[in-house]
């Protein structure tokens, strides 16, 4: 990415060290050093701040990461672990009731161990989405097309994150039940 080298050669074309451009944008100086080393990304708030600050226009300060950007919001590794996810569960929860009336107790492990993938892909997915801020690349790209930003925004709520959140965790978790149940009706084991 570019934004990289453009953060670092703007501070230092001021004459800044990471310490005191961190005073003047109200971040840490290790999140200077994130942002330099490509650890991390600067969100909308920060971007306008150092673009004022460097007297650069936005455009100019992350030329060529838009496109980056489009890429990481498709989320193709994240659909990857989803189909993971849900197939691995799904066939978890179908399998319960037969392998368990044709193998007894034992034969629960394998829809133990499909669930066990299923909760693997769920934690990459997880980890994708904080390791690339998925959001305020959202936010970013939609004000560099003259879309809504606020609207963005409006998603990154931590309240309406954890409502949504709990709810998909709830569905999905009665929606899993009712396959059991249903594998287990079907088998005759209920």
């Amino acid at each position: 990415m570019n934004l990289s080298k453009q953060i670092k050669r703007l501070r230092e074309e001021a004459g800044f060290s990471q310490e005191e451009l961190s005073e003047k944008i109200y971040v840490s100086r290790q999140t200077i050093s994130n942002w330099e080393n490509e650890r991390s990304y600067p969100d909308i708030h920060n971007l306008l701040l150092l673009s004022v600050l460097f007297n650069v226009t936005l455009d100019e300060l992350v030329k060529g990461d838009v496109e980056t950007m489009k890429k990481v919001i498709k989320k193709d590794e994240m659909n990857k672990y989803s189909y993971i996810m849900g197939g691995t569960i799904l066939a978890a929860a179908i399998s319960f009731g037969p392998v368990w009336k044709i193998f007894g107790d034992v034969g629960l492990l394998i829809p133990l161990i499909l669930w066990a993938i299923g909760m693997w892909a769920a934690i990459k997915i997880e980890k994708i989405k904080k390791e690339k801020n998925v959001k305020t690349y959202k936010e970013i790209v939609a004000y560099m097309e003259g879309d809504d930003v606020e609207q963005a925004r409006a998603e990154r709520s931590a309240g309406k994150d954890l409502l949504s959140k709990t709810m998909i965790v709830v569905v999905f978790a009665a929606v899993a039940l009712a396959i059991v149940l249903l594998s287990l009706w079907v088998s005759g084991m209920f």
